[in-house]
This record gives C-alpha cells, sequence and structure tokens, in this order.
C-alpha cells in the first residue's frame, strides 16, 4: 500500500511562532492560527494582433485579451493562545505604536509539530509585525480559559516542505 500522507489533526498539534532577531528560543506557543491565505490576482492585458477576423476573415488588427498572473496578497495572520504572564507579544506591538515599526518586521516561522515534537508542518513569513492585540473579556465566575490574540501583517508567506525524521 502507498504511504498516504498523515493528516494533521487540531488536538494532536500545536503552534510555535520564532522571529527572527528574538532572544528568547520561543516566542510563543498558540493553540490557534487563522488568516493562512495567499491570492494572486489576475491582471488583463488587451492587444491588437496581427490576426484576420471580421465576417468575411479579411479586416486585420483582431483585439486578444490574455489574462496574466499579478501580483501576490497574503492575509492576515491571527494568533491564538491561551492567556500567559508573557510580554513579549504586547512588547513588540507597543514598539511599534511608538513609531519604531520599519524596525519591528520580523522574518519568522510558524511551526506546526506533532505530540512527539517533531515537526510536522512550516510556513515562514517575511516582514511581519503586529497589528491588533487583545484578550477574551475576564470574568473569573466561569472559570474558562482566557485567550490573548494577536493579529500580525505579513509581506510574504510561503510554505516549506518538511523532511520527516525517522
Amino acid at each position: 500500500m502507498a504511504d498516504f500522507p498523515e493528516i494533521l489533526t487540531t488536538s494532536r498539534f500545536y503552534l510555535e511562532l520564532k522571529l527572527d532577531g528574538s532572544k528568547d528560543s520561543v516566542d510563543g506557543f498558540f493553540k490557534g492560527c487563522s488568516g493562512f491565505q495567499v491570492n494572486q490576482e489576475v491582471t488583463e492585458i488587451c492587444e491588437v494582433t496581427p490576426q484576420l477576423w471580421g465576417k468575411q476573415g479579411q479586416t486585420p488588427g483582431r483585439m486578444v485579451r490574455t489574462k496574466i498572473p499579478g501580483y501576490s496578497t497574503f492575509s492576515n495572520l491571527t494568533l491564538r493562545r491561551g492567556l500567559t504572564i508573557s510580554t513579549t507579544l504586547w512588547n513588540w506591538l507597543l514598539k511599534v505604536q511608538e513609531g519604531n515599526w520599519a524596525d519591528q518586521r520580523r522574518n519568522g516561522a510558524l511551526v506546526v509539530y506533532n505530540q512527539s515534537a517533531q515537526e510536522q508542518f512550516r510556513f515562514e513569513f517575511q516582514r511581519g509585525w503586529p497589528i491588533s492585540y487583545k484578550i477574551s473579556d475576564l470574568d473569573v465566575a466561569t472559570g474558562e480559559h482566557n485567550i490573548e490574540e494577536i493579529e500580525m501583517t505579513v509581506e510574504n508567506l510561503k510554505r516549506v516542505e518538511v523532511t520527516t525524521q525517522l
């Protein structure tokens, strides 16, 4: 039987955020992430060709419309985790708000591991920086975990093939 790639289920994995230039070995572990979306815009070009056209096929200058790839766009990434005492993400946003955003753009990777701590999936991003931060409503009566959420914009996002270790 042919090897079938393992289906990654959310109950067995966690996300790890690593930022270039960080002094921490890991900048955050997350249980949820959304926004892994790349869109390819389409550009239409209209040109006049020397082809013949018309009722009798004798009229030169047929117009042809061609579609070519345009700009690629990348959605913002939203990372969610249980609220921790770490201030790394908050401080990153604060530095952007203080007007130092160009120096705060980071390359990094979102890595998915299985329960055996083996890397299974990797998305690398370039020139990302945080644009929003929020925590869930605090209510001690419910006993629910409080959620920390950070949204970051990225200029490039690519999936990197992971070589599995046996």
